[in-house]
């Protein structure tokens, strides 16, 4: 018996690889075969993917029943070996179980031995290892259904998978070693702001007052960090414009997504290998208002794009838009910086009284300790700038865990009389 259990210590390991290396034999094999029964029925697989499990299941228990005779070895876990095999052929392979996980938000490669997933707002490091070849396939395939590239002429590329997941590759050369890839995940758990109120993240005021104030079609900008729930947010916003008005959305790669019957979604696109054919969000902006909208929502305002949509808020056109800033304030001094990106002839003596008669609401977002996205602030802006700093007046407030109500009061009060809303009796307690 010790000479038993002396040799078992002395040849686990070797019998442990040896196992296996027999399951990635069987693996390999049946990936072969199925990829080849794939491509003689002519299926796509990103577009079939219901199709090619079926095949993958066909594909395993002809194995099965050929391993009772003894030609081939028999397979551990059949319906773990169909998944595994649908995710390497009609998926991502071995990041799709990260992608079909509800709690993960995001997935990132640093490199194929480290990649990381976010969970509840905390990182953690994964015990995945990819090869070099594995990576360059899933972003070749994630790439392939969104009609977007990556090479040495465009190193970046910003794309949206099939799930509506956001996808974000650096080519390596321009990262160091390998290349990154960012798979941020739309997890919607929140479409309206009732649901941000069940979720913790604002108070019922907060949500009842920011619900009128876009019926009242206020001006509204949504800031914050990182993964903050700025889509999020502009979604809920969203959500609540009435029915009867026309909405049109631009963005850099869609990621709004919320019920509205009328309707229209626009993104950007890249150039093409002819170095032609780029439509820039600025461009979005401005063809957004040739088509007649009720509504103008801008995703992300990142760059010279402001001035445009400055403009249009300006001349009495209702919008939203979403920015990475560090505060309500400082969200206010980036929209004075950005539409000097736009030339020259553009001047911070025509953009902060510009900013501080077109913009209405600040609501600032962020994250605290424990991963918990919430509302910290929500400001107004009664329109008065002194010198460079534009007034604001704090409407909601959050001290500690609790949204609570500022000194504020909002901005256009003729607005929601012309609504039907009592602002004054809803801020105090009323509906």
């Amino acid at each position: 018996m010790k000479a038993a259990w002396t040799w078992l210590q002395g040849h686990g390991d070797a019998m442990g690889l040896t196992h296996l290396s027999r399951d990635e034999d069987i693996l390999a094999s049946l990936d072969a075969a199925l990829r080849a029964q794939v491509r003689r029925d002519g299926v796509d697989p990103q577009r079939e993917s219901a199709v090619v499990r079926r095949i993958a299941e066909r594909v395993v228990h002809d194995h099965d029943q050929r391993s009772l005779t003894g030609a081939v070895l028999p397979t551990g876990d059949p319906e773990h070996l169909v998944e595994t095999l649908v995710a390497n052929v009609a998926g991502f392979g071995p990041l799709q179980p990260f992608l079909d996980d509800p709690e993960i938000e995001e997935v990132w490669v640093n490199d194929p031995a480290r990649v990381f997933i976010a969970r509840n707002g905390r990182h953690e490091l994964t015990p995945v290892v990819l090869t070099r070849a594995q990576v360059a396939e899933l972003v070749e395939r994630m790439l392939k259904s969104s009609g977007r590239r990556v090479d040495l002429s465009q190193p970046f590329v910003d794309a949206l998978l099939p799930g509506g997941h956001r996808l974000h590759v650096v080519l390596e050369g321009i990262s160091r070693g390998y290349s990154a890839v960012n798979i941020r995940k739309f997890v919607i758990k929140a479409g309206q702001l009732d649901d941000l109120v069940n979720l913790g993240s604002m108070s019922v005021g907060a949500a009842q007052f920011l619900r009128a104030s876009v019926v009242a079609g206020l001006n509204i900008l949504v800031s914050g960090g990182t993964q903050a729930g700025k889509t999020t947010m502009l979604n809920a916003l969203a959500a609540a414009i009435p029915g009867g008005q026309r909405v049109i959305s631009a963005e850099e790669v869609f990621e709004l997504d919320f019920r509205h019957p009328d309707w229209v979604a626009m993104q950007t696109r890249q150039r093409g290998l002819e170095g032609t054919g780029e439509v820039r969000l600025r461009d979005l902006v401005k063809e957004s208002l040739r088509m007649r909208p009720s509504r103008i929502i801008v995703g992300e305002v990142r760059a010279e794009e402001c001035l445009d949509l400055l403009l249009a808020l300006n001349a009495g056109l209702p919008g939203m838009a979403s920015l990475h800033a560090n505060s309500a304030r400082e969200t206010l001094v980036k929209m004075c910086t950005l539409p000097l990106l736009a030339g020259e002839n553009i001047s911070a003596r025509f953009v902060v009284p510009t900013v501080a008669a077109s913009v209405d609401l600040v609501i600032h977002l962020g994250i605290d300790h424990h991963g918990v996205r919430r509302v910290n602030e929500i400001v107004s802006v009664p329109g008065r700038a002194e010198g460079d700093i534009i007034e604001i007046e704090q409407i909601f407030v959050r001290r500690g865990d609790e949204l609570v109500r500022g000194p504020g009061l909002p901005p256009r009060r003729e607005r929601y009389e012309h609504a039907g809303i009592d602002i004054a009796r809803l801020l105090t307690g009323g509906r």
